[in-house]
Formats: C-alpha cells, sequence, structure tokens
C-alpha cells in the first residue's frame, strides 16, 4: 500500500515518462514551529473524536502513504500528489483519499468513520473509473487511476480512491455515508489538472467545502478531494453533516483563553503609518461624538462603553459617529493609540463545529489617503480612501479534534484570503504574522506590494515590518460566543448597528481632476474608469459598520 509503480512496469507504457526529479516543497511535512500546549480541562474539545449523531463518529487523520503523483500541470506547474490515510483508530474506516498540489509543504487531513449503529455506514457495491492518467505523456509516478464509490441505495459517496494499478479496489477499501448524514458540497481550490490552469470542460481535481456554511449550518468537510472531467455538472460527492447539532466540541472559557495564547497573531504597521489602532474605550472617552439625523448640530459625547449608543436596530443612516470637533482633538485621536490598543475576539462554530473559528478585531480610528500605482507613477489620491472608523480583523481557524491551527483568513477591503498555516510567517512560538497596509489597514500574510486593480494600475497596498506592532496576545478580551450562552458578557458597542463613521462628502471628479493633472495623456482616461469602478468601501465615501454588521459574523469568511 501506498507504493507507486515500479520502473520496470513504467518502461512497459511508453505514456510513462520517468526522469529524475527536483526536490518538491511536498516532499517535505509541515509541523508548527512549537508542540501544542496542554489544553484545559474541558468537555469535547482537542479529544481526537467527534461524534455527529445518529451512530457516526469521525476522527481526523493527517498521516499518508503516497499512492501516485504526477509532477507537472495544476498550480506552477508541479503537479500534484496523492495520498491515502494511515494509521486508523480502532473501528475506524476510510471515506476518502487526499490530495494537494506540489508547490506546498504536505500539510492535510481526512477525516475517517466509525459506525455505533450499523448502519451509518456501508461499503460500495462496485466503483466507477473517473480518470487514469494512461494515456497522458507526462511526467508522472507510474500510472494513477481515480474510482468513484457507487454506494448502496440510500448511501452517499464522500471520498475517491486512488490506485496506482488498473484493478478496481476492495469493496471493503472505502465507506459510504447514510443519505441523511450527508450535506450538499461544493469546489473550494484547484489542486490539480493536466494544464497550467483550471480547465473548466476538461478534467480537474478540486478540494471541497460544504456549500452552506455558517455558525448555524452543520455540513462538514471530510478534507477529501473530487475529480471530475467537467466542474460545470454538479458535484460527485457530498460531505458528512452533524446532524444533532453537537456542540460539545467546542472550547470553553478557559481554553479559548489557552488556544489565543498560543495562536495570538503579531502585527505590523507600516513605518510610515500615521493612522494606528486604539481600544474603542480610548476612542469613545477621547471626544468620539454620535450624530443624529435632523440634529446634526448637536452631537453627543458617547460613554466610554457605548453604554448610552443606540442598541439593535438597523444601519438606516439615522445615526453616526463623527471624531471631535475641535481640531487638535480631532488629529489627536485620528492617530489613535497603539500603547492603548485591544483586540476583540468572537468565538464561531464552523464547519459543523468541527473548526473553532476566532475572529480577531481591530479598530482604527481613521483610515488615511491611498496611494495609487499607474504604471511606473505613484500617485497620493488626495481625500479618495479617507474615512472615520475602520473595523479590519485577521480569522484563526482551530481545528477541535486536536486544537491545531489550520489555516488565518486575512481580510482586505471588501474580501479577503485564507492562508494555510503551512504557508504562513511564525513568531514566538506558533503566532502567525499579519502586516497591515499603509493607511488602508487591508491584513496580509507576507510583506510587500500588493496592488488592488490590474492592466498596471491599481490601488497600493504597501506593508512593511516596523518597530510599530501589536502583540493580540497582549491586550484581547473575548466580546462574544453565542454558544457560551451567558457566560460572555457583550459590551454595549458591539450592539450598535449604525456607522462609526459620517458619510464622506468630497467630490470624487474633482478629486480625479487633481490626479489627472499629473498623468500622461493615454493613462487619464484608463485611471478616472478603474477608480469609479472600485467600491464606497475603498473609496471612503461611507462609514463601515461595526464587527457584527459584517456576513462573516453569521457565516464563513469569503
Amino acid at each position: 500500500m501506498g507504493n507507486c509503480l515500479s520502473s520496470t512496469q513504467s518502461a512497459v507504457n511508453p505514456n510513462v515518462i520517468s526522469k529524475k526529479r527536483k526536490t518538491l516543497p511536498i516532499d517535505a511535512s509541515f509541523k508548527l514551529p512549537a508542540p501544542l500546549p496542554s489544553w484545559p480541562p474541558g468537555e469535547g474539545f482537542g479529544s481526537g473524536i467527534i461524534d455527529l449523531g445518529d451512530g457516526l463518529l469521525v476522527c481526523l487523520l493527517s498521516s499518508f502513504n503516497k499512492v501516485w503523483a504526477t509532477h507537472e500541470g495544476g498550480p506552477d506547474n508541479l503537479g500534484a500528489s496523492f495520498f491515502e490515510p494511515s494509521q486508523f483508530p480502532q473501528g475506524f474506516s476510510m471515506l476518502g483519499s487526499y490530495s494537494q498540489p506540489n508547490n506546498t509543504l504536505l500539510h492535510g487531513w481526512v477525516l475517517a468513520g466509525r459506525d455505533d449503529t450499523g448502519s451509518a455506514l456501508k461499503q460500495p457495491i462496485d466503483y466507477t473509473l473517473v480518470w487514469s492518467s494512461d494515456s497522458l505523456r507526462i511526467k508522472q509516478d507510474g500510472v494513477g487511476y481515480i474510482w468513484l464509490p457507487t454506494p448502496p441505495d440510500g448511501y452517499k459517496a464522500v471520498g475517491h480512491v486512488v490506485t496506482n494499478s488498473p484493478q478496481k479496489p476492495p469493496l471493503g477499501k472505502i465507506h459510504c455515508v447514510r443519505s441523511d448524514l450527508t450535506d450538499q458540497c461544493e469546489f473550494d481550490s484547484w489542486i490539480w489538472g493536466p494544464g497550467k490552469e483550471s480547465d473548466p470542460n476538461g478534467f480537474n481535481v478540486y478540494s471541497l467545502l460544504p456549500s452552506n456554511r455558517g455558525t448555524q449550518a452543520m455540513g462538514v468537510c471530510v478534507g477529501t478531494f473530487v475529480a471530475q472531467n467537467t466542474i460545470t455538472a454538479p458535484v460527485s460527492l457530498a460531505c458528512v453533516k452533524n446532524v444533532v447539532s453537537n456542540l460539545s466540541c467546542m472550547p470553553n472559557r478557559n481554553q479559548i483563553q489557552t488556544i489565543f495564547q498560543a495562536y495570538s497573531p503579531w502585527m505590523y504597521f507600516h513605518p510610515d503609518e500615521q493612522y494606528l489602532p486604539s481600544s474603542v474605550n480610548w476612542y469613545l472617552k477621547n471626544g468620539a461624538l454620535l450624530y443624529k439625523k435632523g440634529d446634526e448640530s448637536k452631537p453627543v459625547p458617547i460613554e466610554s462603553n457605548g453604554s448610552k449608543l443606540p442598541q439593535g436596530g438597523a444601519d438606516d443612516d439615522t445615526y453616526w459617529m463623527d471624531l471631535p470637533l475641535d481640531e487638535g482633538a480631532k488629529e489627536r485621536v485620528k492617530k489613535g493609540n497603539l500603547q492603548d490598543s485591544q483586540v476583540y475576539l468572537h468565538i464561531k462554530p464552523m464547519l459543523g463545529a468541527t473548526f473553532t473559528d476566532i475572529a480577531v478585531w481591530v479598530f482604527y480610528p481613521f483610515n488615511g489617503p491611498s496611494k495609487a500605482k499607474v504604471e511606473f507613477i505613484n500617485i497620493p489620491l488626495g481625500k479618495i480612501g479617507e474615512h472615520v472608523g475602520d473595523w479590519e480583523h485577521v480569522t484563526l481557524r482551530i481545528s477541535n479534534f486536536n486544537g491545531e491551527l489550520w489555516s488565518v483568513y486575512f481580510s482586505e477591503h471588501s474580501g479577503g484570503t485564507w492562508v494555510k498555516a503551512s504557508e504562513l510567517e511564525f513568531q514566538n512560538g506558533n503566532k502567525a504574522v499579519a502586516y497591515s497596509s499603509l493607511h488602508g489597514h487591508a491584513m496580509y500574510a507576507k510583506p510587500g506590494l500588493v496592488l488592488q486593480g490590474s492592466g498596471g494600475i491599481g490601488i497600493r497596498n504597501d506593508t512593511a515590518k516596523s518597530k510599530k506592532f501589536m502583540d493580540t496576545g497582549a491586550n484581547s478580551l473575548v466580546v462574544a460566543a453565542e454558544y457560551l450562552g451567558t457566560d460572555i458578557n457583550e459590551p454595549p458597542w458591539l450592539n450598535y448597528f449604525r456607522k462609526w463613521g459620517p458619510k464622506v462628502t468630497y467630490d470624487i471628479s474633482e478629486e480625479i481632476k487633481k490626479v489627472d493633472k499629473l498623468l500622461p495623456g493615454k493613462l487619464k482616461s484608463a485611471f478616472d474608469k478603474f477608480i469609479r469602478s472600485l467600491p464606497n468601501e475603498v473609496l471612503g465615501e461611507q462609514g463601515p459598520t461595526g464587527p457584527k454588521m459584517k456576513r462573516n459574523w453569521t457565516g464563513d469568511e469569503v
């Protein structure tokens, strides 16, 4: 098991190209820099097994035997490797194989299942050959065969079997899951295809995620992949489901504290950053004002904990916050107070409560002006991008099976990016490093320039290490963990659903004219078109709402 075809077998097939190859990233396995801590006592968090209900128990496996690999095609044209899990606990069965691109360190998992009722899992009744590399002239280790299990009536397949021979796998190799214990899934990230890019009408291998994801959604990712000859057809596999909404595997308060101290990110700000974070309390007690529509001439001060802010409701433009009226106080508050800064944690179940997401929210009193790059010219954009009040976040995704950090989400303006732990920079043990962009405060996993745009025209997002940084573990506050009920007291400002800044009234056309004077003629129209295509969040025309009004509060990140 796990061996590739021998060189003798490879020589028989003229379509198999066997050459000595260079070492690839996947040839090494990723491990977090430091050992995991001992988790405080609790119910099911970190216990290794999660009960999904109706007799289906699952565990996470991250030990693999390689079955087959290709060395071209896929991301970076480096190919992909295919594995089957190993080291099964007593009574657990394989639900599917694992695959990942060769351009990253080996770092993945699949679930194995145990049937405690005799009806949750059943062997397939046959296999269908989905695809074989036999006819492809590509660099590969032997020939790979990908099989789709044929489930019995009332059951669904949740993973493929990969072999390196044309014989069908044994029926007992894999188990299918009873249909009522499954959920719909969708394509996630591209793992491999024969070309350098995914071909919608060709053969592709994708990772999978439950289609419905959020704090109330109970679809569970199996960690397997799907192989299909077209991605326009429905996904041929399902995922499993936490049918009893079991939350006992979520961390308790003491475990949350230990988890965050183990993984609390370091945030670096650009050396030229003028507009730094602060705590919400510092911002409110240093002169922030609340305005009401129709009564704009009489703004009122706000208590430091926000106790008299309007609660609940909707973002209806009736109320908004703004900086102090006094010019000196206004300029001081705009710059924030890094020494008094604090991060705010939202703890939530994700992927059927098999993972815990810790959203780490950071507040900035002011978002500074943007700078554009137009081919070889860097141009300040005047007031474009400026707004009062700025909420940004990173999200840690923690496995509830073992407490390990698997990925981090970096918010970037109106979107963001998931980065696997194997691709993160770490500091002081297992603490990921995040970089906040100059003035705009978008979060990135690596320093440097990210251009938000295309064709050589875009908004600059500059990040770099500096002496301005925040150890988020030094001052954090858990502001919400709905699954814990009344254990967490939410601060009043969290339930203020209106805007944290006023609507900006600058004339964008006038701002563009100022920039146009600095551009050669052929670039003027392209720049004008680009700026007008930007969302309001980037332009700074609307003040932002608070964390509870963001889509990721109850849903998954993008």
